[in-house]
């Protein structure tokens, strides 16, 4: 009731060339809707919020989010699948939206959340989620072709390819994800992107620099147990053993060329072993061969 947007659900984004509204969010009237939304156009006193319709309108996806419709709207088209990760301005998003308790029976505001609840146990037990900006992803988009086991696990915002599984363990955020089929027990952290047939262990990482907030991991890649890739872009067939931690910082041996070198050498690479071995302090790095198509 404060006016503070706690989410907004698109149900049918879409992309045009042909853009016959403003950029930016306009309220909309009962004139403008079907009725099977109509009816989701509400007060709801328990929580204290106001639904209302809304269309929101980017003429750029390159120029930064301007509000929190503008940011729930890109999240909405990377989970449809609509764009990638890395092809639209995610720039200063989270610091546009509110933080949220996030319910079975709706967003709530943090602030006098207990006289909420209080309020909205005549419907019912109160199950939350969770308090944070983003909520989760299946609450507002379900991707066809993908297996997620905790709900919890994979934010609104998260790209995932047909034939991905996200296991118990795994974590996709926003703005990052999967190109293709692949199995994630890590965490994928905002900005990080695999390419097909990926294999994350078990507590693994892909962890993104803040600036700017991308990384790439390419095709046929692995991910050993609690190892970790930190602001090294890699590319295909690259396998990285258990524990393995490797950051621009990371010394490693280079079996090949019998020399010690920072991990930078690896970036955009193809084609490497990267495993700890008896005798050396330092992972090792070893070439292997390419798959063949």
């Amino acid at each position: 009731m404060d006016g503070t947007v706690l989410d907004t659900w698109y149900p049918t984004p879409e992309l045009t060339t042909h853009i016959s509204h403003p950029a930016g969010t306009t309220r909309l009237g009962a004139h403008d809707l079907p009725p099977k939304l109509l009816s989701l156009v509400r007060i709801d006193e328990d929580r204290m919020v106001e639904q209302i319709a809304v269309r929101t309108t980017i003429t750029d996806l390159q120029l930064p989010p301007v509000d929190a419709h503008d940011v729930y709207l890109r999240l909405h088209l990377l989970s449809h699948r609509l764009v990638k990760p890395h092809e639209l301005n995610m720039e200063d998003a989270l610091n546009k939206l509110a933080t949220v308790v996030w319910t079975n029976k709706g967003p709530c505001l943090p602030e006098n959340f207990e006289n909420v609840r209080t309020l909205l146990r005549s419907r019912g037990l109160i199950h939350v989620y969770g308090i944070d900006r983003l909520p989760r992803m299946v609450d507002y988009v379900v991707p066809t072709g993908v297996h997620i086991t905790e709900a919890e696990r994979v934010r609104l915002g998260a790209y995932l390819a047909p034939g991905t599984w996200v296991l118990r363990e795994g974590f996709v955020s926003y703005n990052a994800g999967t190109l293709g089929p692949g199995r994630v027990e890590g965490r994928l952290s905002s900005g990080t992107v695999v390419g097909a047939n990926m294999d994350m262990g078990i507590s693994s990482s892909l962890v993104s620099p803040k600036d700017p907030r991308e990384l790439k991991v390419g095709d046929n890649c692995s991910l050993g147990v609690s190892s970790a890739i930190l602001q090294i872009n890699l590319g295909d067939n690259v396998h990285v053993g258990n524990n393995v931690v490797i950051d621009p910082d990371t010394y490693l041996y280079f079996a090949d060329s019998d020399e010690t070198a920072l991990a930078t050498k690896l970036v955009g690479e193809s084609n490497w072993s990267i495993r700890m071995e008896p005798g050396h302090p330092e992972p090792v790095a070893r070439r292997i061969a390419p798959i063949e198509a």
